[in-house]
């Protein structure tokens, strides 16, 4: 999957500027993983009406509240929006989770073009190697829900997450999407842990 957007910049949808993603964290976050193209648009009246569905479709197949491990599943918005703040707006209101191009990238024409996207809302669905799933699974979101990632699953034929554990583990240059969270919560743990010892040694030294 990786090499579909090889040498392309991919944006995560982080509002708060709280994480910075490298070019190997985005790499890992599409290895091993079904993949959702959603072409859409803020304005469109027929995305307006889907992307609640497909919102909430996502939501329960990687958040830790519904699930308790996340489904191996990322998803790329592909917009038609006018502006760069229709774009914006529109992805306040999305999963954080969410991937998406540039706004203004030709390369979302050429995806355009190979998947054959003549109108929106479509959801392409691929394998981790770019083969096709399902052409446009707009109506299977809508009718069946999260239980139709099931079926997308054993078509992609993934390898279970489990048995990559320990590899994970060992190699210290393989982080997971939020490891720059944690980075920043730790450096900012550090900082108030230090700043707490020298109040400290100032008040050991006027007593």
């Amino acid at each position: 999957m990786a090499s579909l957007f090889a040498g392309k910049v991919l944006i995560v949808n982080n509002r708060d500027r709280d994480e910075v993603e490298t070019e190997r964290e985005l790499c890992l976050a599409l290895e091993n993983r079904v993949m959702l193209l959603y072409f859409g648009a803020a304005e469109c009246p027929r995305c307006r009406s889907f992307v609640p569905r497909l919102k909430d479709f996502f939501v329960r197949l990687t958040d830790e509240f519904y699930v308790e491990r996340a489904s191996q599943l990322c998803l790329v918005y592909v917009s038609r929006d006018a502006t760069a703040q229709q774009e914006e707006a529109f992805l306040k209101s999305m999963p954080k989770r969410w991937l998406s191009l540039p706004f203004g990238d030709e390369f979302k024409r050429e995806l355009e073009l190979r998947f054959a996207v003549s109108e929106v809302p479509r959801v392409v669905v691929l394998k981790p190697n770019g083969d096709v799933i399902v052409g446009n699974a707009v109506d299977e979101i809508t009718s069946m829900g999260p239980a139709c990632f099931q079926n997308w699953q054993e078509a992609a034929e993934l390898v279970d997450r489990n048995f990559r554990l320990a590899e994970d583990f060992d190699d210290c240059a393989r982080r997971s999407i939020t490891d720059p969270l944690r980075r920043l919560k730790y450096k900012l743990g550090k900082g108030e842990k230090a700043g707490s010892e020298e109040e400290k040694e100032d008040g050991d030294e006027t007593s």
